[in-house]
């Protein structure tokens, strides 16, 4: 018997390395199909086993192999799994949860059975085949505000793209302006006057914020798809977008425009629109933006279409904190505007009175902003001197009425009054207690 060849050692000669990966692939692939157990079985036969399958069960399955994930791609291109599949019932559904999950579950699907596809190559094949859908594309739906479409959409969008890089979530968002003309309908929102055009606006609103921005936990995500919603856009323009985006709504669906310059709007009106602005003001998170054009922004929304009444800019500026409110009022400051700053800052004090915050907040306010003036004095007299306009407007509307007068004057000339008091109560108590320590 012919003995092995030895190498010096006595041990056995070894095989290169090449020549055991050759070795070990062609074993590999001669024993075994990446088909598995489903090898020889009919395209037919192999369909009618995913047909038993659960879009979830499915998900996993196309994660087997390259050939069972084409073979799945293949059969979900199909009329007949489309037609079962994708296309739901949206309008006033009783199971507003389960139509959801279900789009979540075909995210997932889709996600792994085009995972070896190039971007812009899997986000073609998912688009021609949610394409058919009308309820996802802006203005093709009959009935908007009862219709799941736009939220069945962002859940999918949202669990297909999760995980992806920015550079890729980029290319999705040039996909999706190139595929639904949203750049042009932007346009169209925001070149007419506001309200011009409200059916047009909600469609918007619901497809940005239902698609691209509500279904985002991380606040970084959010971020990033409002700024690319935003920043092709000059200031004027960002601050007619953000209050279609976040601005309150009518009875009927509309966006409330006139509302915010003819009647004081409630704390939950605007507390959509002053969550955003802080987290664009967010130094940590907002990177592409500058606190400038922040405040810039928040110029421009408070006076669209109009000037607002002062008390809602008041109240939007304590809801956006601190930080805002400060920057808000001093670039004001900075620019000479000192009687606009006056009544704006009775108007925060008013707020706080009427909206139980402490009053506290609005000394330190006053406080922070007068050192920004060389005349305190000065800036302290047109303080007064605005408390006793606003009082005075407040009383001479309350005598216009006679006796058939809105009782909401009475209860607003009773809050300035009050406010005005307690105001200058907790400025002596800051005063007593500074001089004594």
């Amino acid at each position: 018997m012919e003995e092995r060849a030895r190498c010096p050692s006595g041990k056995p000669a070894q095989k290169s390395r090449h020549q055991m990966s050759r070795c070990s692939v062609s074993t590999r692939s001669q024993s075994r199909s990446t088909w598995g157990l489903f090898k020889g079985m009919p395209a037919e036969v192999f369909d009618m086993v995913l047909e038993h399958l659960s879009v979830k069960e499915m998900s996993v399955f196309s994660m087997v192999s390259k050939a069972i994930s084409s073979h799945i791609a293949g059969y979900v291109s199909t009329k007949a799994w489309r037609r079962r599949m994708i296309l739901q019932k949206f309008h006033h559904p009783v199971h507003k949860e389960c139509v959801l999950e279900h789009y979540r579950s075909l995210g997932l699907l889709f996600k792994r059975c085009t995972l070896l596809l190039p971007t812009k190559e899997r986000l073609k094949f998912i688009y021609s085949k949610l394409s058919e859908v009308p309820c996802f594309e802006i203005n093709k739906c009959t009935v908007t505000p009862g219709c799941l479409g736009f939220a069945s959409y962002g859940v999918f969008l949202q669990t297909l793209i999760a995980g992806w890089d920015e550079l890729e979530c980029h290319r999705v968002f040039s996909f999706l302006c190139n595929y639904t003309s949203l750049p042009r309908k932007l346009r169209a929102a925001v070149m007419g006057l506001p309200g011009a055009a409200p059916d047009l606006e909600v469609q918007i609103r619901l497809f940005c914020r239902s698609v691209l921005l509500d279904w985002w936990r991380d606040q970084a995500d959010r971020l990033f798809w409002l700024t690319r919603l935003l920043q092709p856009w000059p200031f004027v323009s960002q601050a007619r977008l953000l209050f279609i985006f976040y601005g309150p709504l009518s009875q009927d669906g509309k966006i409330e425009w006139e509302k915010m310059t003819e009647n004081v709007v409630p704390e939950c009106d605007l507390w959509d629109l002053a969550k955003i602005i802080r987290m664009l003001f967010s130094e940590s998170e907002a990177k592409e933006w500058t606190a400038d054009s922040v405040i810039s922004i928040l110029d421009e929304i408070s006076a669209s279409p109009q000037f607002w009444l002062r008390e809602n800019l008041a109240r939007l500026l304590i809801l956006c904190g601190n930080r805002v409110c400060f920057n808000f009022m001093a670039s004001k400051a900075l620019n000479g505007r000192v009687m606009e700053i006056s009544r704006l800052l009775v108007f925060l004090i008013l707020v706080c009175e009427k909206d139980n915050y402490y009053m506290n907040w609005s000394v330190k306010m006053a406080l922070q902003i007068g050192r920004l003036f060389p005349e305190r004095r000065s800036f302290i007299q047109n303080i007064e001197t605005a408390f006793s306009q606003v009082a005075m407007e407040m009383c001479e509307t309350l005598m216009a009425g006679g006796q058939n007068a809105d009782p909401n004057l009475i209860h607003n000339l009773c809050s300035i009054l009050n406010a005005n008091a307690h105001f200058h109560t907790e400025m002596l108590c800051m005063f007593i207690k500074e001089y004594s320590s």
